[in-house]
């Protein structure tokens, strides 16, 4: 058997193949049958012509039905208007399974697609998004692992919150309580003393009820943590990863791409060199960006899909007050209410895809940031352990990879860059 790809080519012309998938559209015109068969790899145009089969047979392909599972052999040839440039002249064939009546069609509300997104997975635009998802996480190993980093495998039940105590899912753990972990990162940073360098690629959680176009409560988060470098050299690292995605999704994704109707070339433009604008700077910007905010103001979905129409590339906000992140976020010493950490927010409005900085790496500063933001030092004994025994200075980053093929493929919404999203309202298929 062939993959259907390999034979769509000039040099396969006149020569007999064997190829199996599924009925991705079937016609009848008279005496013949068009059927164009899909596989994982592409698609074609099959024909079934009544000379070349008895009446009962050409009356089983002919009432064959969408999704329906065949196999089909026959002489391959090149006709311009079929719809990926080449033809299979039917010979003969096999039904492994026919369907009555497919229940997807092209014209169905979204939430009968998310419903029953376990048999829409199966249509060509789904087939590409996957396909693009499987590059991206393929060329982020690629890129950290050519770097000489160290993929580690951390818990996903943890005892200790990362982001918040309110985003937490709570899980019953032998008569105590664990949590779904909302980063890996602290667990990340342990790793950094024996290996230096290393990075993950596992499931996050948050129970947050949000309704937005970019939030999921279950993604898929990619994060690193490095010893011995700071923001601004994090920062480099990070943009030269996501050149390195682009560049290898462009290189071999451009057909699928094309079905989703992504713009390759303002793919390509996004990926000169990124701005790197801090937060009070950006503030002062932000009327002018169309959405005015004051210094202090979070920066939400909104604001930052307003903000990023106005952006053709990437942009890094750095240095953020204090009292809009977490606990372990490093201070600016020349700017004790300001931290040294970034956010990258992705053109096209699509906003925040990252998040990264410098960690706090002296014990009494950490210590004393426990004690400041009403956590217990108990339940991070282990984490203060790793500034009492050779700490160092460090960075990291999370990576939301689903907001990261979201943008590359300029979908609509996050649930489109999944395949089986969980949010608020959705817990299956």
């Amino acid at each position: 058997m062939e993959q259907i790809s390999s034979i769509l080519n000039d040099s396969s012309t006149g020569k007999e193949f064997n190829i199996r998938g599924w009925v991705y559209r079937i016609r009848t015109s008279g005496k013949l049958v068009f059927v164009i068969l899909r596989d994982a790899s592409s698609i074609i145009q099959c024909v079934a012509k009544s000379d070349n089969f008895n009446e009962t047979d050409f009356k089983i392909i002919s009432s064959l039905t969408i999704e329906s599972s065949v196999s089909f052999s026959g002489e391959l040839k090149k006709d311009e208007r079929a719809v990926t440039g080449y033809e299979m002249n039917i010979k003969s064939f096999t039904i492994y399974q026919r369907n009555d009546s497919f229940p997807v069609s092209k014209d169905i509300s979204e939430e009968f697609e998310l419903d029953n997104r376990h048999l829409w997975i199966r249509s060509r635009e789904f087939n590409a998004i996957l396909k693009i998802r499987s590059t991206i996480f393929k060329a982020f190993r690629e890129f950290y692992d050519n770097d000489g980093y160290y993929e580690v495998q951390p818990p996903i039940m943890v005892s200790t919150a990362t982001e918040g105590g309110s985003t937490l899912f709570s899980v019953p753990f032998f008569g105590e309580k664990a949590y779904l972990t909302q980063s890996s990162q602290f667990y990340l940073e342990t790793f950094i003393f024996s290996l230096e360098k290393v990075y993950t690629i596992t499931p996050s959680f948050r129970a947050e009820k949000s309704r937005t176009w970019r939030h999921l409560t279950e993604y898929w988060h990619a994060e690193g943590e490095v010893a011995w470098i700071n923001n601004q050299q994090m920062m480099d690292i990070e943009e030269k990863m996501l050149h390195f995605i682009v560049k290898k999704t462009i290189e071999e994704n451009s057909e699928e791409l094309k079905i989703l109707g992504r713009d390759i070339e303002t793919l390509k433009e996004s990926m000169k060199p990124f701005r790197r604008i801090p937060y009070r700077e950006l503030i002062e910007m932000s009327e002018s960006l169309g959405m005015p905010l004051k210094y202090g103001d979070d920066l939400g979905a909104d604001e930052e899909r307003q903000i990023m129409s106005n952006f053709k590339t990437p942009i890094f906000v750095t240095d953020f007050p204090a009292s809009l992140k977490t606990f372990y976020h490093q201070p600016n010493p020349a700017k004790p209410d300001e931290i040294l950490c970034h956010d990258l927010l992705a053109p096209e409005g699509y906003g925040e895809i990252l998040g990264g900085g410098e960690r706090i790496w002296d014990y009494d500063l950490l210590k004393k940031r426990i004690n400041d933001n009403g956590l217990k030092e108990d339940d991070y004994y282990w984490y203060l352990d790793l500034r009492k025994y050779g700490s160092v200075p460090h960075s990291g980053f999370g990576l939301g990879m689903d907001r990261l093929a979201m943008w590359i493929m300029h979908l609509d919404k996050i649930t489109g860059a999944i395949a089986y999203p969980r949010t608020i309202r959705r817990l299956r298929p």
